[in-house]
């Protein structure tokens, strides 16, 4: 369980925070999607790190704090970082290759690494029958 000021958070909850903590990556992820790939580097995606910080750090910091040595340096990390998440769930969205993604699981801190994803409530592709709604039972 993680505490987050006066927020519990269960791992099971993690999926539903991701899902609302999305929106801003969400611009990210198709402008770096645009962004031509060096053909020697693995492919990178967005990911979302939720990490376990002390109440006195200051959340940037000890984000970039724990990205900096599987990047090699702090530019590096700031250039990596899309959004610090400080409020509801601290961590942070960065783009990362599978390998930084395995070296990042295990810095201090880290709780839990997630690939980024978009989540569709509904809409007609969903439902039994073409043009009818289905929803996740959110609702």
């Amino acid at each position: 369980m993680l505490v987050c000021g006066m927020l519990a958070i269960t791992r099971d909850c993690f999926t539903i925070i991701t899902f609302f903590l999305k929106k801003k990556e969400d611009c990210f992820t198709s402008t770096m999607a645009a962004e031509p790939e060096q053909q020697a580097a693995p492919a990178a995606h967005v990911h979302i790190v939720y990490v376990d910080r002390s109440k006195d750090a200051d959340p940037e910091e000890f984000h970039l704090r724990t990205l900096t040595p599987v990047l090699g340096s702090e530019q590096k990390a700031k250039d990596a970082v899309l959004y610090h998440y400080k409020h509801a769930a601290s961590g942070f969205s960065a783009k990362l290759t599978p390998e930084q993604v395995e070296e990042l699981k295990k810095q201090p801190g880290v709780l839990q690494v997630v690939p980024s994803q978009a989540y569709h409530l509904h809409g007609p592709e969903s439902g039994t029958h073409q043009g009818t709604t289905r929803t996740l039972g959110l609702m």
